[in-house]
This record gives structure tokens, C-alpha cells and sequence, in this order.
């Protein structure tokens, strides 16, 4: 092992539930349908902020709107977090272990809470297919080299 090997840590602090909600707009009306064949509509979003020395805040927020025949059935809102320490990474490795891999680790407690919240709410459980987060991180970095390459042009 090199030096720098040797230095470089990744490790999970905390996770925990910062937040969640739940709506059922149409209730008692929702429960009424006859076939159940919603269309679920899905946003993610992340964000992560240092919080100390080599310590950082990754927050993954996943929205879920299920409808049938235009109506909402409901809107489930999760916000799972983690406190992560991370050392030894130059920028860019720590950007991709900030937008991929942590959200990868968070993703699956997402869908545990998303899943038990709807089960709650008096739907059938609501299974949200895995994500490839280093697909979602890489798409993100051209988007954001599109965005350079277009701002140079002009």
C-alpha cells in the first residue's frame, strides 16, 4: 500500500431520518378505485455541506407522487441523511464520494421509509427500483461540462 492509501478513510458517522412527510389529498376517495394502476412519479435530490474537520452532512431528498386517472393518491416525502468522515481524498474524489457513494449507502434506507410510510398511509407498499447513483453522478459532471463548454462559446 502507498501513503496515500493508508491515509484515505471513508466511514459512515451516523444515519438517521431528517425528514418525511405524507399526504393523502383525496382520502377517503383514494381507497375507492377498482383496479389499482397508479403512475408514480419520482425527484430526487441530494445536497452536502462540511459540518466539521473532515466531516460532512449528505442529505438524499426523494419525492413520490403516485396518481391514477389524474388524481393523487398521495405524495411521500423522505429526507434520509448521514454524517460521513472522510479523509485524504483530492477534490474530485471527494465530490464523487459525496454525490454517489453516499447516496448510494442512503438510497436503500429511502426505500424502506418510503415503502413503510405508504403501507401506513393505507396503500400497498410503494417499491422504488434500485438507482445507479454513479450513472445519475457522471450524467451530472457532463451536464455541468456542457454548461462550461456553452458559457465559453457565447
Amino acid at each position: 500500500m502507498s501513503e496515500n492509501e493508508t491515509k484515505q478513510q471513508f466511514g459512515i458517522q451516523k444515519l438517521y431520518l431528517k425528514d418525511s412527510s405524507f399526504e393523502s389529498p383525496g382520502a377517503p376517495k383514494s381507497f375507492q378505485f377498482q383496479q389499482w394502476d397508479p403512475k408514480v412519479e419520482l425527484n430526487m435530490g441530494n445536497k452536502q455541506q462540511r459540518v466539521g474537520d473532515n466531516l460532512y452532512e449528505v442529505v438524499l431528498t426523494v419525492t413520490v407522487t403516485v396518481s391514477q386517472d389524474d388524481t393523487t393518491m398521495f405524495l411521500v416525502e423522505v429526507q434520509q441523511a448521514g454524517l460521513f468522515a472522510i479523509v485524504g481524498y483530492d477534490e474530485d474524489e471527494l465530490a464523487y464520494l459525496l454525490g454517489s457513494q453516499c447516496m448510494t449507502l442512503l438510497f436503500p434506507y429511502v426505500r424502506e421509509a418510503i415503502s413503510d410510510i405508504s403501507i401506513r398511509g393505507g396503500f400497498p407498499p410503494l417499491l422504488l427500483s434500485p438507482v445507479n447513483f454513479d450513472a445519475l453522478y457522471q450524467q451530472h459532471l457532463e451536464a455541468q461540462q456542457e454548461k462550461q463548454d456553452g458559457d465559453t462559446v457565447q
